[in-house]
């Protein structure tokens, strides 16, 4: 018999990070698991469902197709795509967690993202088939001297793109030979934590905080010296209280990670007097700061600098794609040469190839046009999600809108832990983060930390149902 697909395949989240491919996939998984649908039981034909669920026949067939090679159904000449009859003593009734006996031919699928989950831009609007353009260009002009090892400071015209790129958006005005391509802000951050501290140093680190960073800190045996932020940023003059000779400070100045808010000007001309003073360095991570709906955006710390204190790290994991693995530094003279003879002793350079298609992405203007459309797009899908959260909440919720960012921080009434929150939401398939786990020692109260870059607008009022109805079991207890 067919079972019908509006049961089955009902209430499916598009353009919610998950591809619908991959939740077909999974409710048939789930029915077949539990007994729903029984071994012999008969699908729908590919072209029926698709016009049913209002969605492309190659969607529907990539589901069968998972669906196949797991082993879960087989296509039989009369009667079409059915319910594997070896799985009749395979999977017990219920069973949702069993898989079948044969053994799979597919290889592993990587970790889709989760909704509402926090540092990805919008992978379902990535122009892949321009990407795909430029890295076929690319492979057509590659020669011999492209397979030699690569320059350990980077791809020069990559940097000279970069370096054209920060003076006209951050105000950053350097020599592209200051610019050090690193993999991604990680790379970048390790890089730089060899080179300037010796174990036992101090460090500044915000607090609340980016949680790579105190990882990255506390592997390299710092002694962290968690500085509180509030409405202005960081507290420097607390900083210098605790620890006035520390070797370096880690910020976020334009969009603190996780509170939202900008570093003032005072405290700015206060951090690098401090850095000057105590002839210390200050790692500048600008990790989002493209993405300002509320005027232009903030002019980068590394722009103030005179005394040539700041290393200012930015990577294209949110402007582009995290998995392109590529971010950069500019590096005061002074350092230059350390990071690159570092660089070259630590992994002889990155991916050659992998610059060159970043940088043809740059100079022939798809870059600068990607990021105004995701600009105006991100303002819409968090004008949405924060619209969609209050009216499924109401008075329970409050939400602090920051003139940017790619993230909503929600706050709840009551005195429910965020943790608890953020493991209810976990078990329904979100990635929603507790406020508290990014506190050293300051309390921050509590709040979920959710992404909305990946939430079409019109999925903005299911998801938010979603969630409630997922959390709702903490508010009544």
């Amino acid at each position: 018999m067919v079972k019908r697909p509006n049961r089955l395949a009902s209430n499916l989240v598009r353009s919610g990070g998950t591809p619908l491919s991959r939740q077909l996939y999974e409710r048939f998984r789930s029915a077949i698991a539990s007994g729903q649908l029984q071994p012999g039981d008969r699908l729908p034909s590919v072209r029926d469902l698709a016009e049913e669920l209002a969605m492309a026949r190659g969607t529907v067939d990539a589901a069968y197709a998972m669906l196949a090679g797991e082993g879960y159904v087989v296509t039989c000449a009369q009667a079409g795509t059915i319910v594997s009859p070896e799985l009749r003593d395979a999977v017990a009734p219920g069973d949702v967690t069993k898989r079948p006996t044969r053994p799979s031919s597919r290889p592993s699928v990587r970790a889709e993202p989760l909704l509402l989950q926090m540092g990805l831009p919008a992978v379902d609007l990535f122009p892949r088939k321009l990407w795909t353009h430029v890295i076929a260009r690319e492979a057509r002009r590659s020669s011999a001297s492209d397979m030699m090892y690569p320059d350990p400071a980077g791809f020069e015209p990559l940097r000279q793109a970069i370096a054209a790129y920060l003076a006209s958006s951050r105000g950053i005005a350097c020599d592209w030979r200051q610019v050090l391509v690193t993999n991604g802000f990680q790379g970048g951050l390790d890089l730089s934590l060899r080179i300037l501290l010796r174990r036992g140093d101090c460090a500044w680190i915000e607090d609340p905080c980016f949680p790579p960073v105190r990882s990255a800190l506390e592997l390299a045996g710092t002694e962290l010296v968690a500085v509180p932020v509030d409405a202005e940023g960081m507290r420097v003059a607390e900083g210098v209280k605790q620890a006035r000779r520390a070797r370096l400070a880690v910020v976020t100045p334009s969009h603190q990670s996780p509170l939202g808010v900008s570093l003032s000007l005072p405290r700015r001309m206060a951090l690098l007097q401090w850095a000057n003073q105590a002839n210390a360095y200050v790692i500048e991570d600008d990790y989002d700061s493209e993405f300002r709906f509320v005027g232009r955006p903030l002019p980068a710390l590394k722009s103030l600098d005179r005394g040539q204190r700041v290393i200012y790290s930015g990577s294209f994991s949110k402007t582009l794609f995290p998995g392109l693995r590529l971010g950069y530094l500019v590096l005061p003279d002074r350092l230059l040469d350390s990071f690159i003879a570092a660089s070259a002793g630590h992994s002889s350079g990155l991916n050659p190839f992998a610059q060159r298609v970043a940088a043809s992405f740059m100079a022939d203007g798809h870059f600068a046009r990607h990021l105004k459309r995701m600009r105006k797009l991100y303002a819409a899908r968090r004008a949405a999600l924060a619209a969609a959260l209050t009216a499924e909440f109401g008075a329970r919720i409050g939400i602090e809108l920051q003139p940017g960012g790619m993230h909503l921080l929600l706050r709840f009434a009551g005195r429910v832990p965020d943790a608890k929150l953020a493991r209810l939401a976990r078990a329904d398939g979100f990635g929603a983060e507790p406020l508290s786990g990014r506190c050293i020692r300051r309390d921050c109260g509590q709040g979920l930390l959710v992404g909305f870059t990946n939430v079409a607008e019109s999925d903005a009022p299911v998801i938010a149902r979603r969630l409630r109805r997922a959390i709702e079991p903490a508010f009544r207890r």
